[in-house]
């Protein structure tokens, strides 16, 4: 048993504060991402004999991850939104304004536009990764990704929606 648990703290452990980061922006509730990565850690424990060591453990957790959040929002799909971290705050180069105009966009995006290009561009997985963590075919991934940014692009480049208002699905 010590040495599975040995193992679950090199493998799985060191991605929770990776987890918890993520799981903020999605979720734009601090204790609802608490749970959410509870959760996913908890079956992650549960499932580890059937990780196989030398693969993507990172990977295999944001998938977990997103399997614990699509589970827990069954009858709807979640409202994704996102979180602005600390780490996110504005660099000296770009105004406030720009990095509101950014967030809000990136919050008027789809569910499942906006998990893409925060795997892609915060988070730093390829197209291949996200496809294994989302379950679905590369193209998918690569398409989506394209859509998102071209909606973000139109977002960006024209007046502001009315609040709430989603595209790019």
């Amino acid at each position: 048993m010590a040495r599975r648990e040995e193992a679950f703290e090199r493998t799985a452990m060191v991605h929770a504060r990776d987890l918890l980061r993520f799981a903020r922006r999605l979720t734009r509730d601090a204790a609802e991402a608490e749970d959410l990565v509870q959760e996913s850690l908890l079956r992650a424990w549960r499932g580890f004999e059937q990780f196989e060591p030398g693969t993507n453990a990172r990977a295999w957790l944001f998938r977990i991850l997103l399997n614990v959040l699509y589970a827990s929002h069954r009858k709807e799909r979640p409202s994704v939104t996102l979180l602005a971290a600390a780490s996110d705050l504005p660099s000296a180069g770009s105004s406030a304004a720009e990095y509101v105009e950014v967030t809000d966009a990136l919050d008027r995006l789809g569910a499942e536009p906006r998990a893409m290009l925060l795997l892609a561009v915060l988070e730093g997985f390829t197209c291949r990764e996200i496809a294994e963590i989302a379950g679905v075919p590369i193209g998918t991934v690569m398409s989506r990704l394209s859509r998102a940014r071209e909606a973000m692009r139109e977002m960006l480049s024209t007046p502001a929606r009315p609040a709430g208002e989603r595209v790019a699905r």
